[in-house]
């Protein structure tokens, strides 16, 4: 049987309008920043497991956003399902691609490819 698709961390991308604003709104929230650099406009904000990035001027629309490798604080697991062995399992089963990781290298890489409902997911391999 196939292994399942391991797909990391999870966490919301959000577009906004005014960074500093957003981060405000989040920090009431009990967001803490955990990464990030506000002047090139994004910022990773968590409570408990739960994470949302802040991107300014960066994506057109929210997105949902997966990082395999990663654990919820970032952190390396030990065993992931690469993004490019996850992309080569939905494109098997008939799943469109925006943009696609390049098959035939290793380490980071990404893929976007959006539900039925037009919502985007990306998923952000960075090791």
């Amino acid at each position: 049987m196939e292994n399942p698709m391991d797909l990391g961390a999870f966490s919301i991308s959000l577009t906004v309008k005014d960074l500093a604003a957003s981060q405000a709104f989040y920090d009431k929230l009990g967001f803490t920043t955990m990464g990030g650099d506000a002047a090139q406009g994004w910022l990773i904000l968590k409570n408990g497991d739960h994470i949302i990035g802040l991107f300014q001027g960066m994506f057109e629309k929210n997105m949902l956003t997966f990082n395999p490798g990663w654990d919820q604080n970032a952190q390396p697991t030990a065993e992931f399902t690469d993004v490019r062995e996850l992309q080569r399992r939905l494109r098997a089963q008939g799943v469109t691609f925006m943009t696609e990781a390049d098959e035939s290298t290793t380490g980071p890489g990404s893929f976007v490819v959006v539900d039925p409902d037009g919502n985007p997911v990306l998923v952000d391999q960075h090791r």
